[in-house]
């Protein structure tokens, strides 16, 4: 298979967006975050996404929202299967990365996923990470998820894109938590306002989204505000 091939896969798994990324741009992940520390055999890694429905944005109460977060996590995690064993089918080693697993990294103090799927999305070409931490993608601007696969062919890279993030602030200025003040998001800061349980419906929400909502490429330079209802 080459890289038109594992594409054409990708999409038809239900994907919107595909990328490729060869192991060459990964110098700079974090010690044990490498895509070669979770798969030796790695050549390339697979970067695909799927649009995250607006309109949950404009809810009064956050269920929805919450709602299509974990649907639609569930649904990258099943591509992501889907792909490995159709990669396995052809002779090529693949692995997938869990889209909402994360785990301790005592060096640094923070949550990471076995590898960073923004970051793997930016080194695919689908899009670049902006000031508030987010991938925003010229198609779907900053509402998207992610999903990857590690896998052993050594498939033919995307070109990366060129920054989108104009560090505008206004996300900095929107957090509620002061959680990017500083270079680095204070993860503990922004997890502990945005996530928890809801004191009134007892339930587990996500509360805020106040840096996704600011941001002047929510969208997109594809889309209009007036295309996607927003």
């Amino acid at each position: 298979m080459n890289s038109e091939d594992v594409k054409k896969l990708v999409f038809s798994l239900g994907a919107q967006l595909c990328g490729i990324a060869g192991i060459d741009r990964f110098e700079d992940a974090p010690k044990g975050y490498h895509p070669l520390d979770v798969f030796p055999e790695c050549r390339s890694v697979i970067s695909f996404a799927c649009s995250f429905p607006t309109a949950a944005l404009r809810c009064r109460i956050p269920a929805p929202y919450t709602r299509i977060r974990n649907s639609i996590t569930a649904k990258m995690d099943a591509i992501a299967l889907d792909l490995c064993i159709g990669l396995e089918e052809n002779g090529i080693g693949a692995v997938p990365v869990p889209t909402n697993e994360s785990e301790w990294d005592e060096r640094t103090g923070r949550w990471r996923s076995i590898i960073s799927l923004k970051h793997a999305a930016q080194a695919a070409g689908l899009g670049t990470i902006g000031r508030h931490s987010l991938l925003i993608t010229p198609e779907f601007g900053s509402m998207v998820w992610l999903g990857a696969v590690l896998c052993s062919a050594p498939l033919e890279p995307d070109e990366k894109k060129e920054p989108i993030c104009q560090n505008c602030g206004l996300c900095v200025k929107a957090c509620p938590v002061n959680a990017l003040h500083q270079a680095e998001m204070n993860q503990s800061a922004c997890w502990e306002h945005a996530f928890g349980t809801d004191e009134k419906t007892q339930s587990w929400v996500i509360s805020c989204h106040r840096c996704r909502d600011v941001c002047p490429h929510l969208l997109g330079s594809q889309n209009s505000p007036g295309s996607r209802n927003t």
